[in-house]
């Protein structure tokens, strides 16, 4: 079976919102086939990483950048993971309060390094995520899904 690791850090009731729909998207009924793994940035590992398939990727804008747990993340499994993952799907989401250029030129640049092929564009939302953003996270979770169903 395959398998969909989701690494978030949803430190508000925003990110959550983004989040929630990420997984619904991965597990809508017509997926079939792919386990989804949930990992909190801060907990996600590089075993999570080598045992996926693919990976979605969710962070809020801090101060220009990503958010330190993710940053925190790609610091951990660099390194043990470069070789074994190039070519693996993923797709991402960011969350800011007014701009996310710099969180997502930052989650760009390190997955590039990594070699993963970036299989959806990103959904990137400012304030307060409205319905189209939502749609668009739950369309993002679904899309990586379904392209590892066999």
């Amino acid at each position: 079976m395959a398998t969909l690791l989701i690494v978030h850090h949803t430190p508000s009731p925003n990110c959550q919102a983004l989040f929630e729909a990420v997984v619904s998207g991965a597990t809508a009924p017509e997926i079939e086939g792919v386990r989804v793994v949930r990992r909190a940035a801060l907990a996600a590992t590089a075993s999570d990483v080598l045992a996926a398939d693919a990976f979605l990727l969710g962070t809020p804008a801090n101060l220009g950048y990503m958010s330190g747990a993710l940053k925190h993340f790609f610091d951990q499994v660099y390194y043990p993971c470069l070789d074994t993952t190039r070519g693996r799907p993923f797709g991402y989401w960011v969350h800011g309060g007014n701009d996310v250029t710099g969180a997502v030129r930052a989650v760009e640049t390190v997955t590039t390094g990594l070699g993963w092929r970036r299989a959806a564009d990103p959904v990137t939302v400012t304030g307060e995520p409205a319905k189209p953003d939502v749609q668009a996270c739950w369309e993002l979770g679904a899309t990586l899904a379904a392209g590892l169903m066999e």
